[in-house]
């Protein structure tokens, strides 16, 4: 079963359970695939969609850290559910010693040695992690890498 029809099941099943904050997070997962699907004209496979889940999720953290900065727990303890909700639509991410392994492979074949060298580091180690790992986590690992 695709991940698209993962999510409209799990819709449906918020319905019929009256989970109403779960069925408002789920809608919006599936406005955004559908939107992405529009603007594109495709349809979206599981990465895609992974992708737009990434997306998603990454919003709802800068959502919270602002509202925790303005003193609104109310709304930022709504957004870390919808968090709940989104990260279970997400694969299983990679252990820290699987990505710290890759990222030796990368500065091997690339040659990288100091900070100056992340961007292209980060250009090769991207289209393998995407989707598999917190890009903001291996970004911290390839700096403290290169730091050295």
């Amino acid at each position: 079963m695709s991940l698209k029809v993962r999510i409209s099941d799990d819709m449906k099943a918020a319905m019929r359970a009256k989970e109403t904050a779960r069925l408002s997070a789920l809608r919006l997962l599936l406005a955004a695939i559908k939107q992405k699907e529009v603007d594109e004209r495709i349809e979206l496979d599981d990465a895609a969609v992974i992708a737009v889940v990434d997306k998603m999720l990454k919003q709802r953290r800068d959502s919270v850290a602002q509202y925790e900065g303005a003193q609104r727990f109310d709304l930022a303890s709504a957004e870390r559910f919808e968090i709940e909700v989104l990260t279970a639509y997400k694969p299983a991410g990679m252990s820290t010693e699987q990505i710290v392994a890759i990222i030796d492979e990368a500065v091997a074949s690339t040659g990288a040695s100091s900070p100056a060298d992340m961007g292209k580091l980060m250009a090769v180690l991207k289209p393998q992690l995407a989707g598999k790992a917190d890009m903001a986590e291996v970004s911290k690992l390839v700096k403290s890498r290169l730091g050295n």
